[in-house]
């Protein structure tokens, strides 16, 4: 399957990283490369996720012992990444 990226979702994790680079540039190369390889996981297990109780249709990958979410759709070839987030935001 492939793996399609949202510009938002791209532009999280760059936000995310840039943040964390500020004080730890090494620990922001890890967190990075954690979602990352994540994500691609799903390549061959889309349902490594749960299902999403917030938002019908979706899954949610999390990246234990990150405070990170990834929200995905699977489809038939693709899995969309729509958003990462960080556990305790607030997001629909």
């Amino acid at each position: 399957m492939e793996i399609r990226w949202s510009i938002p979702a791209a532009e999280d994790l760059e936000r995310i990283c840039t943040w964390i680079e500020r004080d730890h540039p090494e620990a922001a190369k890890r967190v990075a490369a954690t979602i990352y390889n994540g994500i691609a996981q799903l390549r061959n297990v889309p349902g490594l996720g749960r299902v999403s109780s917030r938002m019908s249709g979706w899954r949610e990958l999390v990246f234990a012992p990150l405070p990170y979410i990834a929200v995905y759709r699977v489809g038939d070839e693709v899995i969309e990444i729509a958003r990462i987030f960080h556990g305790a935001q607030d997001w629909p």
